[in-house]
């Protein structure tokens, strides 16, 4: 059996205003969907906060203002998101602050809540590879030596989701060899 068999998956980071769902917004979510067979499918937007973005925080992911301005807000972005993982599980890496972000902004935007099952890739790495230093992103990255060309960049939705996808293989494909 293929890793992929065992979904459809919808891996999925955001990034925020800052670190609290109730207090702060999303600025950027980006999935990649990988159905049965192992096709993929991307998606991505910017989310105009509706509110300035914390320079400190801009120094983390490097999304500005000015990007998110013409940007959807997040009711578009969060139907769009929901219709898009539809009938999928939702994968994220340290599943409780995106899921948290995605649910309050979901709920404060009348919109239905992600009632999927959800996978953290961190639970499932401590299971698959319980003596790792730490199981943060960028460490794991790292350890695994994940391929990040130029253009993937830390603390951006799109790469977190790329090497999110890597870590969710490299587990889930661990946990089945360990099967036979």
């Amino acid at each position: 059996m293929k890793w992929y068999e065992l979904g459809p998956f919808t891996v999925f980071d955001v990034e925020t205003t800052g670190m609290s769902p109730v207090c702060d917004r999303i600025v950027e979510l980006a999935a990649v969907r990988i159905d049965r067979d192992g096709t993929e499918q991307e998606f991505h937007t910017l989310v105009n906060p509706g509110r300035q973005i914390p320079p400190g925080v801009i120094r983390i992911h490097h999304i500005t203002d000015e990007m998110v301005a013409d940007a959807p807000h997040f009711p578009a972005a969060g139907r769009e998101f929901t219709e898009f993982a539809r009938g999928s599980t939702l994968v994220a890496h340290n599943a409780r602050f995106d899921l948290g972000f995605l649910q309050e902004s979901l709920a404060r935007s009348g919109l239905e809540l992600w009632k999927g099952k959800t996978i953290d890739t961190v639970r499932l790495l401590r299971r698959t590879h319980p003596h790792l230093p730490n199981y943060r992103l960028q460490s794991l990255r790292l350890w695994f030596k994940l391929p990040s060309p130029e253009e993937m960049q830390a603390h951006r939705a799109g790469s977190d989701v790329r090497w999110t996808v890597q870590l969710l293989q490299l587990a889930l494909e661990k946990a089945l060899a360990a099967q036979k």
